[in-house]
């Protein structure tokens, strides 16, 4: 039922208990963080594998690039890598390696390669190639590397024929000493 019109009590606000008689509101416990030694242990140690494989991983790179680099740290060592991998290897991506851009005048060490080719499907012989002492000389554009080439033919291990031609090779420093002329002397 409503109060008659103009009387105090519909003015009145509502009465409310005391805050003293009110029930306590339960406070929950702060919540335990849970204990996760396990999970911590493990973040830790995948980590460290991480880690440990980078550095695997770039350390495995930079020797792989050591151990393939060809040397070109000097004109000799050029020379004699040159010799193996044109002449006895025949190696012609391996070849590459050692000689200049342009590819130079190299037609005297060709010559001599198909001679050695043609030599052993002739005679049914294998041709090899040894070099003597590798003399250097500076020159004006580069160096010039003198040495002597015994070039024998042997067939089941036994020596069939062997001659000594001497060759001058010019090397020129392109980021690497590089072989860019050979001549038979």
């Amino acid at each position: 039922m409503q109060p008659p019109a103009g009387s105090q009590v519909s003015r009145v606000p509502a009465q409310r208990p005391p805050s003293e008689q009110l029930p306590p509101v339960p406070v929950a416990p702060a919540p335990e963080r849970p204990h996760r030694p396990l999970r911590t242990v493990l973040t830790v140690v995948a980590g460290v594998l991480a880690l440990l494989c980078v550095g695997a991983a770039i350390t495995g790179y930079v020797l792989y690039d050591r151990a393939t680099t060809p040397d070109r740290s000097a004109p000799d060592v050029v020379v004699a890598s040159y010799i193996q991998a044109f002449l006895n290897e025949r190696d012609d991506i391996k070849t590459e390696q050692f000689v200049c851009r342009d590819g130079s005048d190299l037609d005297a060490a060709r010559s001599l390669r198909r001679e050695l080719e043609q030599r052993e499907a002739d005679f049914d012989v294998v041709v090899r190639v040894r070099w003597g002492p590798l003399t250097q000389l500076k020159e004006e554009d580069g160096e010039s590397i003198t040495t002597t080439l015994t070039i024998s033919g042997s067939a089941n291990g036994q020596s069939r024929s062997s001659r000594r031609e001497d060759w001058r090779f010019h090397v020129v420093d392109e980021d690497g000493w590089r072989v860019c002329g050979a001549q038979k002397l």
